[in-house]
């Protein structure tokens, strides 16, 4: 039994091993070799003598002792201790020759230089550098964008400036001194730095000197997992450190960014409504474009809702404000639902990670791995707890080190979750495993040996074999395989919250769905990733999924339509992003729900999938003003004091009192009736002169019909008004949909959903 590994060529960082390297899309070339050239040397550590202290002092020794003359402070460069143990030097191809002569050599890495690109998800989203909407708008070039979050990593790639601008003279904000955290972190990409904690500690919660930092700077980079941690009040438990490299730097790669801290670690994350409301009231004083918050409180009415109420302000500014749509999954679990916040949801990419397998009989199974190091195993025994159910299972203490110790275990689908069986294989001492699983709830961070997940359908197969040879060998394990072009994708993500709105459901959320499922997203190196083995993974990028990773994408393409249309209005973006969205996969059927593998609605996906390229010139939009919104919370019945909270202000006009706001999508809930009308106005933002016919799409059970079924524009930002009518039929059932299509001459195609609900 052999276990090979297949360690970087170039160290980037804290070694990020190679599927990390992979996404990240590392071009290796090797350096020129002259007398000296660099080396990388992986020693194993198991060789140290006990004498040395540490692992720098034995690296020291092992320079100092060879033959040939060596300085070993002025050779060595680097003594690494986390995932890999070994040091860099510069050497002599002599000097080189006598250190792979040790038995504590285990490999050897030239130096090379690598370029950093972006993740998948810009590719995903069609955006190219030649065409479409990011030359359009110089890569969002002098937009500013704020992050209502955990704090920041001010040293991580994403927030190098190289090629940036510079910062906007209308910028006001200011990077704040603190514990960690020196003004001069903030450079041309990073232009604003500020920590809000006063409520926090005026609660008695006060901001632990072991595990965060007293300032803007994050200890976790928190990340995001697929199910809410409903830590207190902050219900979403996620968080965008750093947007995900495919979206501040790699969705809007010029665009400035300012954070405000408002979330920590106390004993578990948490943020008070005072400091994110303080943090959101200094962003829009600041003067940030786009505002993007990925965390999100109880489900309240508006006035109670700071979130909610902060960001009625900001849009009061013109500020677009974007949340992401929690992570509970289900119908009715919605946050951040107000009708002036884009909501974004969660959906997959068409990337997808594997391992493979290959017994002694010659079958080859593939399931998912994200095992983040390249592993080739072969020749390994193959456990199997046959005739007892808990050691099939791999159920907690049911297996014995001793039996089990050095072998690949099979794990049966059972009665604990694939997580505490990944506990139990580890502890003891497994040397690798498969699970068989048709749900898996492992994230990246859990894979701590390698394993991987294979449908319960290929059971039979691998049952068969390991029950039936006497001695069932695992011939092959490989890992490491990343597949581009996965079907169906993509999908609604398992964990993205799905409406109706709890507070609101005559308004659709989530708006939008955008990626948010394995995205590589930067994370702080000041404490281990993952553990694998013994060994502590620290890196400065990991995949992570929630609509918090979804959200930031949608604010990136929001900061580039802002760089190319400056006089739109927060609601003109959110227009031109939801009526562009595709509800088509890329196997030709309407998007599907991840838990089900059945076709979604628009309860789930919204609009769609936002198509950046196709939202910059949407043709039509649907424009909702200040005003509009005063006139939705009188329609709600909110008395003058909830009024008052609201809104910010004593004195407001109720005149045309409506709850039917200018909205792109559209909800019709039924108790009695059997028709309802809405009143719609759109704006010509394309050609001048364009003829939109309207195309309606429904199915047995609902009717739509507008009045009228032309508009016609002679000139740019002109109006025309509709009234659609959606009626159903008595034996319609209880959720129905269908669209609503203006087309032109011109190829705009301004599509919006319309919902039925019977109550």
């Amino acid at each position: 039994m052999t276990k090979e590994i297949c360690f970087p060529d170039l160290i980037l960082h804290h070694a990020l091993p190679c599927l990390l390297l992979l996404l990240l899309g590392i071009s290796i070339s090797a350096s020129k070799v002259e007398d000296y050239q660099t080396y990388i040397i992986h020693m194993d550590r198991s060789h140290k003598p006990a004498s040395f202290l540490t692992h720098e002092s034995w690296h020291r020794s092992v320079l100092k002792s060879l033959s040939y003359p060596a300085d070993e402070e002025e050779m060595l460069l680097y003594s690494y201790n986390h995932v890999i143990h070994g040091f860099s030097a510069r050497l002599t191809a002599l000097q080189l020759s006598e250190i792979e002569k040790s038995p504590a050599h285990l490999a050897t890495y030239p130096e090379s230089f690598g370029k950093l690109f972006t993740t998948h998800s810009p590719k995903f989203l069609g955006l190219k550098s030649k065409s479409g909407l990011w030359p359009a708008a110089s890569y969002g070039e002098g937009i500013i964008i704020g992050i209502i979050d955990t704090g920041i990593w001010p040293e991580s790639d994403s927030f190098n400036d190289n090629g940036m601008p510079p910062v906007p003279e209308r910028w006001k904000g200011q990077c704040e001194n603190g514990t960690a955290f020196s003004p001069s972190a903030c450079n041309k990409k990073l232009i604003g730095a500020r920590s809000f904690s006063k409520g926090l500690q005026a609660a008695g919660r006060n901001i632990s000197s072991e595990s965060d930092y007293d300032s803007a700077r994050d200890f976790f980079g928190h990340g995001t997992h697929t199910s809410s941690t409903a830590a207190g009040n902050h219900v979403l438990g996620v968080s965008q450190f750093g947007y995900a490299r495919g979206t501040a730097r790699g969705v809007a790669p010029r665009a400035h960014i300012a954070m405000y801290k408002v979330l920590w670690e106390t004993d578990t994350i948490k943020s008070a409504a005072s400091d994110v409301l303080a943090g959101m009231d200094q962003a829009i004083a600041d003067g940030v474009d786009i505002m993007s918050l990925s965390l999100g409180f109880d489900h309240t009415p508006f006035f109670k809702d700071v979130i909610a109420i902060g960001s009625l302000s900001a849009i009061q500014k013109g500020t677009v404000v974007v949340c992401a749509a929690g992570n509970d999954g289900g119908l009715q679990t919605i946050y951040n639902g107000a009708p002036w916040i884009t909501t974004v949801g969660a959906g997959t990419l068409d990337r997808s990670f594997h391992a493979t397998i290959t017994l002694d009989n010659g079958m080859t199974f593939k399931g998912i791995s994200y095992y983040p190091e390249s592993v080739y195993i072969v020749d390994a025994p193959l456990y199997y707890g046959k005739g007892n159910v808990n050691k099939t299972s791999c159920n907690m203490g049911a297996l014995n080190p001793d039996e089990v110790a050095g072998k690949v275990v099979l794990c049966d689908n059972g009665t604990i979750d694939v997580y505490g069986q990944m506990m139990e294989v580890n502890r003891v001492g497994a040397y690798a495993a498969i699970f068989l699983t048709d749900t898996s709830d492992l994230d990246a961070e859990d894979y701590s040996i390698p394993s991987l997940t294979l449908p319960t359908s290929y059971g039979i197969l691998i049952r068969e074999y390991v029950t039936g040879w006497k001695k069932p060998m695992l011939k092959r394990m490989k890992f490491v395989l990343t597949e581009f072009g996965t079907k169906p994708a993509p999908q609604v993500a398992s964990f993205s919250s799905r409406g109706p709105d709890p507070i609101s459901p005559g308004i659709l959320k989530p708006d939008i769905l955008a990626p948010g499922v394995d995205v590589l997203a930067a994370v702080a190196p000041n404490i281990p990733y993952t553990e694998i083995g013994n060994y502590d993974l620290v890196t400065d990028y990991a995949l992570y999924s929630g609509t918090s990773m979804a959200a930031p994408h949608v604010a990136g393409v929001a900061a580039l339509l802002k760089a190319v249309h400056k006089d739109w209005s927060p609601a003109a973006v959110r227009s031109a992003i939801m009526t562009t969205a595709y509800t088509i996969d890329n196997t030709g059927t309407i998007l599907k729900d991840e838990n089900t593998g059945l076709p979604a609605t628009p309860l789930e996906f919204g609009a769609g999938h936002i198509n950046p390229n196709k939202a910059m010139d949407p043709g039509l939009i649907y424009d909702i003003n200040f005003q509009d919104y005063v006139e939705f919370l009188c329609g709600i019945g909110y008395d003058e004091k909830q009024m008052k909270i609201v809104l910010r202000q004593s004195q407001w006009n109720c005149s045309q009192v409506s709850t039917d706001l200018n909205y792109p999508s559209f909800v019709a809930i039924f108790t009695n009736e059997t028709v309802k009308n809405f009143s719609r106005v759109v704006t010509n933002v394309g050609e001048k002169e364009a003829v939109y016919q309207v195309i309606l799409d429904f199915p047995t059970g609902m009717r739509i019909r507008t009045e009228p079924s032309t508009l016609t524009f002679t000139d740019k930002y002109q109006k025309q008004g509709f009234v659609l009518s959606v009626e159903i039929a008595g034996n319609a059932p209880g959720v129905i949909y269908g669209y609503l299509k203006w087309i032109d001459q011109h190829n705009h195609i301004v599509s919006s959903p319309v919902v039925v609900i019977k109550t």
